[in-house]
């Protein structure tokens, strides 16, 4: 199974460079399942649900959250009716929505997407680690689903390997996200599992972390807000991680970063190029 994972979505810009690459992608790679992380892509903060039609449209399965999942409210009501819309599976019993799905891939195979919150410098949900696990143990890997992907939202990237190597051998591709800095460690693990600590940001990269430089510099140079958080508007890099699974174990066999456009150096997977 080829499978695409892109990084979490700021703002227009971001969305825009999915809209631009994203369907040509799907063709031209011939990929077979798309997961985005769109926690940033209404304006920064939250998703919309005009917003994750969009994103659907352009080509992606399944969308995750992550820390803003409910910035934009209307997403309390509107994820009940949008079964591709993934939030934190750690959140609080109660919570609206879905931590994980089964979702049928573009050539009629099943994938599981789990999404989970780290607690290390975050707000300490449940514990992510007992999380997927009981999600793992609900649908485990070639028994229930023929890839599982886990989108891990978290600021440590101690915590983040600690899952990757939680989970592996037991899912597909552990990615992180929420840091939207692209790392150089894709990897697969020992048993089979695909890894990277965090996948980046689809956003302009001349900025602090996907928002304008202005409002986060004065905020770390006098330490008093004087505005709001807004996103850059430049050319975004479009960013993620590709991993090709074997359709007998369901486990990894390659894995490559996905950089295209904006302003960081470009990286395309070499297994897929034509």
């Amino acid at each position: 199974m080829r499978i695409l994972f892109v990084g979490d979505v700021v703002g227009r810009a971001g969305r825009t460079a999915v809209l631009e690459h994203l369907p040509r992608l799907v063709d031209d790679w011939a990929l077979d399942f798309v997961i985005v992380n769109g926690e940033n892509s209404a304006g920064g903060f939250g998703i919309t649900e005009a917003i994750y039609q969009e994103l659907i449209d352009a080509g992606a399965d399944a969308i995750t959250l992550g820390n803003h999942a409910w910035d934009q409210r209307e997403a309390l009501v509107f994820i009940e009716r949008a079964p591709r819309l993934i939030r934190p599976a750690n959140f609080p019993r109660g919570t609206p929505g879905r931590g994980s799905a089964l979702i049928d891939t573009k050539r009629g195979q099943r994938a599981l997407v789990i999404n989970a919150m780290g607690r290390v410098f975050m707000t300490p949900f449940d514990d992510p680690f007992a999380t997927i696990a009981r999600e793992l143990d609900a649908c485990p890997l070639r028994q229930a689903a023929d890839a599982i992907v886990v989108d891990f939202h978290c600021e440590a990237t101690s915590e983040k390997q600690g899952i990757g190597y939680f989970c592996d051998g037991r899912v597909s591709l552990v990615v992180g996200t929420h840091t939207h800095v692209p790392t150089a460690d894709h990897q697969i693990l020992n048993n089979g599992t695909a890894y990277m600590t965090d996948a980046g940001m689809t956003g302009d990269y001349d900025s602090v972390i996907g928002m304008q430089k202005e409002e986060p510099l004065r905020r770390f140079t006098s330490g008093i807000p004087s505005g709001r958080f807004e996103p850059a508007g430049g050319a975004a890099t479009f960013s993620g991680v590709a991993v090709e699974t074997d359709d007998a174990t369901g486990l990894a066999i390659k894995i490559g970063p996905v950089r295209i456009g904006g302003r960081l150096e470009p990286a395309l997977p070499e297994f897929w190029r034509p």
